[in-house]
């Protein structure tokens, strides 16, 4: 079976970790539930490691005031793995609201950890969710993301 780490991720958020209440299981059980659900043992793996990625933004510092008034300018290893589409979709996020100058910062490291070669805006709303809901005290935006997700009629950006 050829399982993406997205694909696995999402499984994973809609049955485990957005769920009210309930405790993020620990690693085996979701390795696990992954097994039975037929994922394969590698894709699972990376799947765990980039979780492990989500929750500990490693080398990831506080953006000074001044920085925050910076235009962000992506490397040419950003440019090739996230089209223009994308790039200005995180963007926008930012000019929302939706997302810090950090968190825009941990959304393009969780996305180049992702093993896919075109990475789509679907794919980066899953990404924005998952990185929000795994910060304390964010819920309105992640709120306001989530009405993006599931939103049918997606807002035009202009």
């Amino acid at each position: 079976m050829n399982d993406s780490v997205l694909d696995i991720l999402i499984f994973l958020f809609d049955n485990y970790m957005d769920v009210e209440g309930a405790p993020t299981p620990d690693r085996e059980v979701l390795r696990q539930a992954l097994d039975e659900a037929g994922f394969g043992a590698a894709a699972t793996e990376r799947a765990l490691i980039w979780l492990d990625g989500l929750t500990g933004a490693e080398g990831m510092s506080d953006v000074s005031a001044a920085a925050k008034e910076a235009i962000r300018v992506f490397s040419g290893q950003e440019q090739a793995r996230l089209d223009t589409d994308v790039r200005g979709y995180i963007l926008h996020l930012e000019h929302e609201g939706i997302l810090s100058t950090l968190q825009r910062e941990h959304v393009i490291d969780r996305l180049l950890a992702l093993d896919a070669e075109d990475i789509d805006i679907e794919q980066l709303k899953w990404v924005v969710l998952m990185v929000l809901f795994s910060q304390p005290g964010e819920e309105e935006a992640y709120a306001r993301m989530e009405g993006l997700v599931f939103d049918q009629h997606p807002e035009a950006l202009h």
